[in-house]
């Protein structure tokens, strides 16, 4: 029997350059029977410059898990649909998440229509190591959080990134800069492709000195990359952060992972990290 069920389209849509979009995205959303957005009236500005007329519908963080049920429904009766967020790849700090696992469980085609996406233009114009990364989202939104936050990822060997809002940037250096060695070099990336695009490589000092003197580096949608942690491969103790990871890990996971992924997180030598193992599950 062939399968009638309607397929959905993942697609990336531009992050400010409306030329940032590709042949393949504009044609499918032409041929889509509905477009769910994350708010209709900003993806209107992008269909009315393509031309593109079809009927539109909310998906949003306040609506997706009912959407996501109805959406399901369209498609097995056959309608194709088009995922897209206000900006970007879809689902990366943006709604999505539950249609697309929906749809996958119902066993249906979700089909990625890839494009423009802040995380990789900021990584390949950064000028820090990107042969490994990790992204974490936006920060947390408290202060006390946020320090937290950076505590956990202040001994990472690979660059990790986040995103970061206007209204908080200045917040989010400041809590970076109170955990952080200051002379750890930093990327600030800000309005991405749009007219006032501007990509700071510095010193997290330098940067957060910027941004307090500079009031047009606190405007627009920010991407943060921190470069990896430098560790001393022939450390011979651990620190209290080591051990606390360490510890984190073995609440979760056998001593054989918890090693392996906290070797990957902290870049300390894996004989120091099961010998502490051992240590800590002969004590629990």
């Amino acid at each position: 029997m062939v399968n009638q069920c309607g397929k959905l389209y993942v697609v990336a849509t531009p992050i400010g350059n409306l030329g940032d979009i590709s042949f393949r995205a504009v044609e499918t959303l032409k041929q889509v029977d509905l477009i769910a957005a994350e708010d209709t009236r900003h993806v209107g500005m992008l269909l009315q410059h393509y031309g593109i007329s079809n009927k539109r519908v909310s998906l949003h963080q306040h609506n997706e898990d009912k959407a996501s049920q109805v959406l399901l429904e369209k498609l097995q009766a056959g309608l194709s649909i088009a995922l897209v967020s206000d900006a970007g790849t879809p689902l990366l700090s943006d709604p999505g998440m539950p249609l697309v696992k929906l749809v996958k469980e119902a066993g249906l085609d979700v089909v990625p229509i890839p494009g423009a996406c802040a995380l990789i233009a900021a990584l390949s114009a950064a000028g820090l190591p990107v042969s490994q990364f990790t992204f974490e989202g936006f920060t947390p939104r408290t202060s006390s959080a946020r320090k937290s936050f950076f505590s956990e990822r202040a001994l990472s060997p690979v660059t990790w990134v986040v995103y970061e809002s206007s209204h908080r940037i200045l917040a989010c250096l400041q809590d970076m800069a109170a955990v952080l060695p200051l002379d750890r070099e930093i990327v600030i990336a800000r309005e991405l492709t749009k007219l006032h695009e501007t990509i700071v490589k510095t010193t997290l000092a330098k940067a957060l000195a910027l941004v307090e003197s500079d009031e047009n580096m606190r405007k627009g949608e920010f991407v943060v990359i921190v470069d990896g942690a430098v560790i001393d491969k022939s450390e011979q103790e651990l620190s209290p952060e080591h051990l606390r990871i360490l510890a984190v890990l073995l609440k979760e996971c056998s001593i054989k992972t918890a090693v392996a992924l906290a070797v990957e997180i902290t870049g300390v030598r894996k004989k120091l990290l099961y010998q502490a193992a051992l240590a800590m599950q002969g004590e629990a």
